[in-house]
């Protein structure tokens, strides 16, 4: 009796050994990364839903990979502002770009955060060996947001309309204001200068125009046509960089309070965009024959208090590089979405981040911050700046007070 328990013990163990090695070997890798360009409020991607900009990236993300949608068995993808956007928005990406319809399709809400968890969410299911080839991005258009009105008409008086861009992606609902409210307290909290916060603006749009000006983003960018009587339009660069006076930057009164430290320049604009990568077990891009571009390493999740969500990042951050076992001295580049430039700060205060690598090619603060898209902009844009062998890693904060973030190497 006492023989037939220890043999089935160890028979338990034996299994949840195999099981922990067969998940370790499906390394997820991504073979594909691409994004729009990242469009000003009402700006050239005003007459593109969100759904149909998510399409354009992820049928640029096929062509450059040049993996067959029909191989994809899944997607997720991120999206905040859903309201008139019709059903199932990832669906409509999926479809619109050529995946099958027997493929699934999960539209991801995790405020800023969503493109970023979508990734995340990719990852787990290849590791786990659920599935072999997944679609993850974000995609928003801010233009298209509708105000919205109450159902219920009042028996007299008025009612008020609401515009879904504030109070589904940028009000804090647990102290009922802005979350740039947020920002004026963690600036406060932490001891960041409003001299630090331009300071910190000003060069992320210099970046920003360096990187174009070098051809940076080429590689990562799917055009955008625009038709017309006249002619096709084609949209291959980000909008909001160029529209900055950096004379004024200092002068600027602050949004959100009297006196206060954050400004329409150190904190990021209303956006349009997508983002798209395709992701596989290691095993399967084998398979297909398809280069990996870099290796999903880990990611975590992290809460804070909602009012302290500019410096959540700098709580995931270190729990995927601990997951990593790696030390911020590993990292080549990082990328942390600039929601307001305080967001930036704080990290490198209490990381011990040196400015000079992160967002090199400059930030949400000049590139634009189209929020359902930015969590897997930022992972587009890291995949395609790291050298090989290199590791980087993403953190995004997001409203309610988390944030994502993910570690990846570059292959």
């Amino acid at each position: 009796m006492l023989a037939t328990s220890v043999s089935k013990k160890l028979l338990f163990r034996s299994n949840v050994s195999s099981f922990t090695r067969k998940m370790s070997s499906h390394d997820a890798v991504i073979v594909a990364a691409s994004r729009t360009p990242v469009g000003s409020l009402y700006g050239s991607l005003k007459t593109f839903t969100a759904p149909q900009l998510g399409s354009v990236a992820l049928k640029h993300a096929f062509e450059q990979s040049k993996v067959d949608p029909a191989v994809v068995e899944e997607i997720y993808f991120g999206h905040v502002i859903q309201a008139g956007a019709g059903q199932s928005p990832a669906r409509q990406v999926a479809l619109a770009a050529g995946m099958k319809s027997a493929s699934d399709a999960t539209t991801i809400n995790k405020v800023c955060a969503s493109g970023m968890k979508s990734i995340m969410i990719a990852a787990q299911s290849i590791e786990t060996g659920y599935k072999n080839v997944i679609v993850a991005g974000g995609m928003e258009s801010m233009s298209n947001a509708p105000f919205l009105l109450p159902r219920t008409n009042p028996l007299f008086g008025k009612f008020e309309t609401r515009d879904s861009v504030e109070s589904d992606g940028l009000w804090d609902v647990y102290n009922n204001f802005a979350m740039g409210n947020c920002g004026e307290i963690s600036a406060e909290k932490y001891n960041i200068s409003r001299a630090s916060l331009d300071e910190h603006a000003i060069e992320s749009y210099k970046r920003a125009a360096r990187a174009w000006e070098g051809g940076v983003f080429d590689a990562e960018i799917a055009p955008v046509t625009i038709k017309g009587k006249k002619g096709d339009t084609v949209i291959k660069e980000d909008e909001e960089y160029k529209k900055v006076i950096f004379d004024k930057v200092p002068s600027l009164k602050s949004a959100f309070k009297s006196g206060g430290r954050i400004t329409a320049a150190n904190s990021s604009n209303l956006n349009d965009g997508a983002s798209a990568l395709i992701l596989m077990s290691a095993e399967k891009a084998k398979e297909l024959g398809v280069k990996p571009l870099a290796k999903v390493v880990s990611y975590a999740d992290a809460g804070v208090e909602p009012i302290d969500f500019p410096m959540a990042p700098t709580v995931a951050l270190p729990e995927a590089l601990k997951r990593a076992n790696l030390t911020v001295d590993d990292i080549a580049r990082f990328e942390i979405n600039e929601a307001f430039s305080v967001v930036v700060r704080i990290a490198e205060k209490l990381l011990q981040i040196d400015p000079a690598k992160v967002n090199v090619n400059g930030g949400a603060v000049a590139l634009g911050h189209a929020i359902g898209n930015s969590g897997a902009r930022i992972v587009v844009s890291l995949v395609h700046g790291l050298q090989s062998g290199e590791y980087g890693a993403a953190g995004i904060c997001n409203g309610g007070g988390a944030a994502s973030a993910i570690v990846i190497q570059k292959l």
